[in-house]
């Protein structure tokens, strides 16, 4: 396009100067006609290619091999490496289902995991779904400080979750932080006797575990408000105008027009956050000492990595990712199942 109306310009130059003027309407005449006749040209030699299959193949290659030798290859590998006795230096012996048998039979670590991680995911897709929503809907509707608010949001999503884990790790300590705030506000007497935030192993789901899904929350909520933001405004005013002359609520507006409509992002949001939370791992191992809380702290990214690269079971660690790879696809194919997306024209 823009060679086509620097050319354009060059001609009318020469006219120009050889004493030949033109109107305003008549130049634009030029250059419109010079760039559609060029954009037909360019759209002629792109439907030639898309027809050739040796150019189709030509195009597709490169993706189609750099997705097999960074993802598709080492999934399989890993798949092979689960179903066998595979440590470094020491020769691979394939053991059938013997990893997968210990893995849900003996070993009582990988029950804290998967019962920790379903806690991170469920807490993780029903709080940011309902927060995310709540801030995208607030931010929308505000004119003065919009862009403020939103960068504000959606800092924490872009810093280092190591660094963040442990600058949390210090506010929860029990000597610093939020315990000496209490003491200091008289809510307790001592730092010591406030809240074990990341040290206490009472009940079902342990109190750090609760702890570190808040920290995650804080951290990611910007990402589910930036993405309900960008499809709440692809809406037309015009529906909302519409529904508001029908004597429609700012409340109904929301409920009846801009849930449904937005159904596609909140699908994908919920899968990126099961996702994510299924493979959490840095809060995890950064805000909580190792080895301190036992076995009930892990979740199922921790425990692959101890498995496999401190204990060097790279067999049954690969067990633990083939379990974690297989919960993401059921959760995404759940997610798109149980959120109904319909097709509307916005």
């Amino acid at each position: 396009m823009i060679r086509c109306v620097k050319m354009t310009y060059k001609v009318l130059y020469r006219k120009v100067s050889n004493g030949c003027h033109r109107t305003r309407l008549e130049i634009s005449e030029m250059i419109s006609g010079g760039c559609v006749g060029w954009i037909q040209e360019t759209n002629g030699v792109m439907d030639k290619l898309l027809r050739n299959k040796k150019a189709i193949i030509l195009f597709i290659a490169p993706a189609f091999i750099l997705f097999t030798a960074v993802l598709f290859y080492p999934i399989c590998r890993a798949v092979y490496f689960s179903f066998c006795d595979y440590k470094v230096n020491y020769p691979i012996k394939f053991t059938g289902l013997k990893n997968y048998i210990l893995l849900f039979t003996k070993d009582k670590t990988m029950r804290y995991a998967l019962r920790n991680s379903i806690f991170f995911m469920i807490f993780s897709c029903v709080s940011q779904l309902i927060l995310g929503l709540v801030l995208a809907a607030l931010l929308t509707n505000i004119k003065k400080g919009r862009n403020l608010f939103k960068n504000i949001y959606y800092l924490p999503c872009v810093l280092s979750s190591a660094a963040l884990g442990l600058m949390w790790m210090f506010v929860f300590t029990p000597k610093l932080g939020i315990n000496q705030i209490m003491a200091s506000l008289g809510l307790i007497k001592d730092c010591t006797e406030g809240p074990q935030w990341l040290f206490n192993t009472d009940g079902y789901i342990i109190l750090p575990i609760i702890v570190i899904s808040v920290v995650a929350l804080w951290q990611y909520v910007g990402q589910s408000m930036m993405l309900y933001m960008a499809q709440i405004s692809g809406i037309s005013n015009d529906i909302y105008e519409a529904a508001y002359i029908d004597g429609a609520t700012k409340t109904q507006a929301f409920t009846r027009i801009t849930l449904p409509l937005i159904r596609p992002m909140v699908a994908t949001a919920m899968s990126l956050n099961a996702i994510g939370s299924l493979k959490f791992f840095d809060l995890v191992y950064n805000m909580i000492p190792e080895g301190f809380l036992g076995n009930r702290a892990h979740v199922l990214a921790t425990h692959l990595y101890d498995q496999a690269f401190k204990y060097n079971k790279l067999g049954y660690g690969s067990a633990i990712g083939v379990v974690l790879l297989v919960m993401c696809l059921v959760v995404t194919v759940f997610i798109n199942k149980f959120v109904k997306v319909d097709n509307y024209e916005m």
